[in-house]
């Protein structure tokens, strides 16, 4: 079923080009004084008549010869992969799990075994073809049904896309799940390698720096008894080692290139087998010493931990605490968000409703020590120095790195629906209101918004920064007293519609971000001489995403989070719950995190004032 789903999935379209420009320059808007908008807006006629008008016929012509995949694909691919900087802070999140509403549960050796068999529970029910399809429900009483899974089960494959259409189900694209598991991305000289063995067997566990790994899966392919896999945590767990003076994993914060030298150094040094077992592990389980104290200690464990505990490059770390506190921190090149947030549920739902063993569970008597294998690396003097720089590049990055996050308690999406206002967008205006107040000015903004309705559809971009969040930010922030709360109510209800339209474009494949770099890849690959709409410094600065953002709704999400992508921006991870708003959010040295919380907050307490009829205070 995944697969035929891919086989009927209609193809990313390729928007018209009048369309993107026309997008483009909307966005750029707020953004350019007038005469910085007026040179931004020539480039782009003689860029819509010239040479973007060639290449966009090309693009359509090379996209029609390769149906099998979308236009985004390889070039996103590529982006992620020939990308130097190291994965970690740069391109990695972490989404964490709501704990276990049975308290007991959430001990660290239960909570490892029940989640590490309801993983492999998925990746069996995966590999078996026999997972639900992914859909997104736009109705979801008329189609998140028994009665319409029951229904969509017995109409024909080619039909069955129909079907869900007619009831606004829109199944996605479910290709990158099979990178979940066995899978690594390895570090190569100027382009980095996915690489994936469903061969293999064996789940790699790390703990205090040191590397274990045993079978999870039986020669059948069977899941190994729970009771062992516990004994095997267990065993683990007791081992008393000192931390290894030179913890291998430092060397997958590097930057790639470097990375990818040492790596052949320890491949001819005699641990290329080794490390190939590292690659091929189904997923790499993180075993941390220490409970978690609040969220801002949860979001640097789970976003980048001390560096000896993680490996970076697996497709996936399922991390857990020493309290039961888990969350999953995922390398971003082989998938995006829709296929981990999947994985993630199955996972909260299967351990948590039908755990493997309860707290009374006795470990089976098998001997652990034959059937672990700890791993040793032999450390030639290069690579023991390469891991010593790698260390203090990371604590050093990590060290300039701040977490902040705030719980708006005052009310989340039930209210801003009551007053027919989109959620989203009135998260998204609180963070221009924000920055404007702190800093002055409206900046590039980046939203991610998957285009998995689509085959190998990825992301595109949603632009929350408009010229009507920018008139009602000034509003807000500059001369509240000059508008009437009706007033100020209209301007919110036009951001929400504006923002509304461009979440469906998005979603629709009919943005203007992923189409415009397709162009200039096109443009590189070809040899041909840059065009100047991309030498254009307003082009370069609505690419500099000081605000970049995303969201996460699910129950089984406490929070998630992720570094920001330019040294002077902020990493604003935010979800609205029914009754209330949360926002983690991290900056650099150059930036305030904390003090741009609060201007969030001062924020959304200004905006349910004016939606309740109240004076806005200054």
């Amino acid at each position: 079923m995944r697969f035929l789903i891919s086989e009927i999935l209609e193809r990313l379209p390729i928007p018209k080009l009048e369309d993107t420009i026309r997008r483009y320059l909307s966005a750029q808007k707020p953004l350019l004084d007038d005469s910085q908008f007026r040179k931004t807006e020539q480039l782009c006629k003689s860029f819509e008549t010239g040479i973007g008008k060639e290449l966009h016929e090309q693009l359509v012509t090379q996209d029609k010869q390769n149906k099998h995949t979308s236009y985004i694909s390889g070039p996103w691919f590529d982006m992620y992969l020939t990308a130097r900087d190291p994965v970690v802070l740069n391109f990695n999140p972490f989404i964490s799990f709501n704990p276990d509403p049975k308290s007991e549960y959430n001990d660290q050796l239960t909570r490892a075994t029940n989640m590490t068999v309801s993983a492999i529970r998925f990746l069996k029910t995966l590999r078996a073809d026999l997972l639900e399809p992914e859909v997104f429900h736009l109705n979801p009483a008329k189609s998140d049904t028994d009665t319409f899974k029951r229904f969509i089960r017995f109409v024909p494959s080619f039909l069955s896309w129909y079907g869900a259409y007619l009831v606004n189900a829109y199944p996605l694209d479910m290709s990158q799940y099979y990178r979940l598991f066995n899978s690594t991305r390895l570090p190569r000289p100027h382009r980095d390698e996915l690489f994936t063995d469903d061969k293999a067997r064996h789940l790699l566990v790390l703990r205090k720096g040191h590397f274990y790994i045993f079978d999870v899966l039986d020669q059948d392919g069977n899941i190994v008894s729970a009771s062992e896999i516990q004994a095997h945590l267990k065993y683990i767990l007791s081992d008393n080692s000192p931390a290894p003076e030179f913890p291998l994993s430092y060397l997958t914060s590097e930057n790639r290139d470097i990375w990818a030298e040492l790596r052949q150094k320890l491949v001819s040094g005699g641990n290329e087998a080794t490390l190939g077992k590292v690659d091929s592990a189904v997923f790499c389980l993180c075993l941390d010493d220490f409970p978690i104290r609040d969220f801002v200690h949860l979001s640097h464990s789970m976003l980048h931990g001390d560096g000896t505990n993680r490996w970076f490059d697996k497709s996936f770390n399922l991390i857990i605490a020493k309290d039961g506190t888990a969350a999953i921190h995922f390398e971003h090149a082989w998938g995006d968000g829709v296929a981990v947030l999947r994985f993630f549920n199955e996972v909260f739902k299967d351990s948590t409703q039908a755990p493997a063993i309860t707290p009374q569970s006795q470990p089976a008597s098998t001997d652990s020590s034959v059937a672990v294998q700890k791993l040793n690396f032999k450390l030639s003097d290069a690579l023991k120095t390469g891991i010593s720089a790698a260390k203090e590049k990371f604590d050093a990055t990590v060290k300039s790195l701040t977490i902040d996050y705030i719980r708006f308690q005052r009310g989340g999406r039930e209210f801003l629906k009551k007053q027919k206002l989109s959620p989203d967008s009135m998260a998204q205006l609180a963070f221009q209101m924000a920055f404007l107040r702190q800093y002055g000015q409206t900046v590039a903004t980046y939203e991610s918004c998957s285009t998995a309705a689509f085959k190998h559809g990825r992301t595109e971009t949603i632009r929350p920064a408009s010229i009507f969040t920018k008139t009602c930010s000034e509003a807000f922030v500059r001369e509240p007293s000059k508008y009437s709360a009706g007033e100020l109510q209209q301007m919110m209800a036009k951001c929400s519609t504006y923002h509304n339209q461009l979440t469906r474009e998005a979603a629709m494949g009919q943005g203007f971000d992923r189409h415009l770099f397709a162009l200039r890849y096109l443009a590189a690959a070809r040899g041909i001489s840059m065009p100047e709409l991309f030498l254009d410094p307003a082009y370069r600065q609505i690419n500099h995403n000081i605000l970049s953002t995303s969201t996460l709704s699910s129950p089984a999400v406490n929070i998630g989070c992720f570094a920001p992508v330019v040294p002077d921006g902020f990493g604003i991870g935010y979800s609205v719950q029914d009754n209330w708003i949360g926002c983690n959010v991290s900056a650099y040295q150059s930036r305030n995190a904390r003090e741009f919380l609060q201007c969030v907050e001062k924020a959304l307490e200004d905006m349910f004032d004016a939606l309740e009829g109240k004076m806005i205070k200054t």
